[in-house]
């Protein structure tokens, strides 16, 4: 998906091809996991701790076994954002992507066998321009991001996507045998499943606007995911810039759907832009981000909603940006990214924290 930077503006919000890709972050690591402040109000969240210092970390999301962690991140040379594990109190970091072109959507296979993440390499060694800006605050969608599968320390990268445009945002089945992706293939942003060697391809959403950033819940039988549904001259506006290879993010509503009904249900409908959503492992309640409180659309908390009475509850206070959040496979902790506690303005880090119920 579109980088967290891009989302906020001012924090800054198929063909085989084998590679070698695995490299180390320089001698020096990071410092150890350090408790993060604690805000009023998160009651949710106990020892809260830091695990990467500086740049701009996000899209943390936990190995099956809760012992690791990948991520994307823009640190040190990079121009834009490699493929990073970790172990989850934050030791031995290492790159497990070329450094390459620009990459997002990093998750580790349940069997920890293999890593998948997007790529723009075979469209450039470099990164890719920024967006243009011109027609307001908007997300690119690179013609060149493709969806790879690689060994668990990214050696012997195989291409799994190959039709023109845009592929990216994918994550496996929590029994390995799917990956839930979106696409540009059908000439509008929909949602998409394959199997892990990128054959057997469905497609899951055909209404028009953006569907992407699906994730499964713990059993495997649905997904959640965010979406845009414009109407009228908004619908002409998006048509436009995807076009374009853009996107306008402001108003994303979340949506769950069972894989055996496949029926679009809609969870959210407060007109703000809700995203990164993710499964309790409950099954009947989801974590997301959202800037549906401030009015000037800039600070993002985390929320649960229950997906049967649609109750809402704030989990994070911090005036700033908070994001990316994921559960543990036994509940006990959630990882997300924040601006909380950084150096700089803007600097996006990863933290982990342990999850009160």
């Amino acid at each position: 998906m579109p980088s967290r930077r891009t989302l906020i503006g001012p924090i800054s919000a198929c063909s085989l091809i084998v590679l070698g890709c695995t490299s180390v972050v320089g001698a020096a690591q990071p410092p150890p996991a350090k408790l993060a402040t604690a805000h009023d109000g998160e009651v949710h969240l106990r020892n809260v701790r830091q695990l990467t210092f500086g740049g701009q970390n996000a899209e943390a999301y936990f190995s099956f076994d809760g012992g690791e962690l990948i991520f994307q991140s823009t640190r040190d040379e990079l121009g834009c954002d490699a493929i990073f594990r970790m172990n989850s109190d934050g030791s031995d970091v290492r790159q497990v992507s070329s450094g390459e072109g620009a990459t997002t959507c990093a998750f580790i296979a349940p069997d920890n066998q293999s890593i998948i993440y997007a790529s723009t390499h075979l469209g450039g060694e470099a990164c890719p321009p920024k967006p243009d800006y011109s027609r307001g605050y908007v997300w690119p969608l690179y013609e060149s991001y493709d969806i790879f599968k690689a060994d668990p320390e990214g050696d012997n990268a195989a291409r799994l996507t190959d039709t023109p445009g845009y592929d990216a945002e994918a994550v496996y089945s929590p029994k390995g045998d799917k990956i839930v992706f979106t696409s540009v293939r059908s000439g509008d942003l929909e949602l998409y499943l394959m199997s892990p060697d990128g054959s057997g391809v469905e497609q899951l959403t055909d209404a028009p606007g953006y569907d992407g950033g699906a994730f499964f819940s713990f059993d495997g039988e649905w997904i959640v995911w965010r979406a845009s549904r414009p109407q009228g001259k908004e619908l002409e506006d998006y048509r436009s810039l995807l076009a374009q290879g853009l996107i306008r993010p402001s108003k994303l509503e979340l949506h769950i759907m069972n894989l055996k009904a496949r029926q679009p249900i809609q969870l959210t409908d407060n007109g703000a832009a809700n995203f990164g959503p993710y499964w309790h492992p409950d099954g009947k309640r989801i974590i997301f981000s959202s800037n549906l409180h401030d009015p000037s659309g800039r600070n993002f908390d985390l929320y649960l909603i229950d997906i049967h009475t649609r109750e809402l509850e704030r989990v994070t206070s911090y005036e700033g940006f908070d994001g990316f959040p994921m559960f543990s496979h036994d509940g006990e902790r959630l990882v997300f990214a924040s601006n909380r506690d950084g150096k700089v303005k803007g600097e996006t880090n990863v933290f982990i924290a342990d999850w009160i119920d």
